[in-house]
């Protein structure tokens, strides 16, 4: 039972911890929703926005000027939370390998593998609360933006939802945060 359970918890940590990181570094948090006479797909991400002809499919992408740009702060903010949770699922991930039974390293101590076990828990759901927050706070700064325009009668021609990335940051997080109870709580 413990071993199903530490290979279960093994294989969300693993597909949470690659859904985080894709999230972090890919650019489509925002989507433009228009879908009248649209010629382009557009998309923001934290590190670039990028357009995509939908005629030829020729995507084009901007960078943001510098990391150390002044950035508004929902970018900043998810940056953050999103590379800090990141690194901690990672940590997470090389500390629960350690600590899994069949790995045979401290075999002769069982208790400090199944207290790294509960450490990479730990780390899991550390990382998770802040890879959720860092997801929940953009997508909740783009539905505000989006109501604040509408409620102003404030129409740009264009306007965004949340895109794919934005989703797998929200789906990596909710991973690892599964991951961290299994770990924690179930492993007995």
């Amino acid at each position: 039972m413990s071993s199903a359970l530490q290979m279960t918890a093994l294989g969300l940590t693993l597909l949470s911890t690659l859904f985080l990181l894709l999230a972090t570094c890919t650019d489509c948090w925002m989507v433009n929703a228009d879908d009248s006479l649209e010629v382009s797909h557009k998309c923001r991400g934290l590190w670039r926005e990028c357009v995509t002809n939908m005629q030829d499919g020729v995507r084009t992408c901007d960078q943001y000027d510098s990391i150390l740009a002044d950035h508004p702060v929902k970018i900043v903010v998810t940056r953050t939370l999103m590379i800090t949770a990141d690194l901690l699922a990672g940590l997470a991930l090389a500390t629960l390998i350690l600590g899994l039974d069949c790995v045979k390293f401290l075999k002769e101590d069982p208790c400090v593998k199944l207290r790294m076990c509960y450490g990479a828990g730990a780390i899991l759901g550390i990382g998770s609360i802040l890879g959720l927050v860092g997801s929940v706070w953009y997508a909740v700064d783009v539905y505000v933006e989006r109501a604040m325009l509408v409620s102003h009668n404030i129409f740009l021609g264009v306007h965004y939802d949340f895109g794919w990335s934005c989703w797998l940051g929200m789906a990596g997080s909710t991973g690892c945060f599964v991951a961290s109870v299994l770990l924690t709580c179930c492993l007995h």
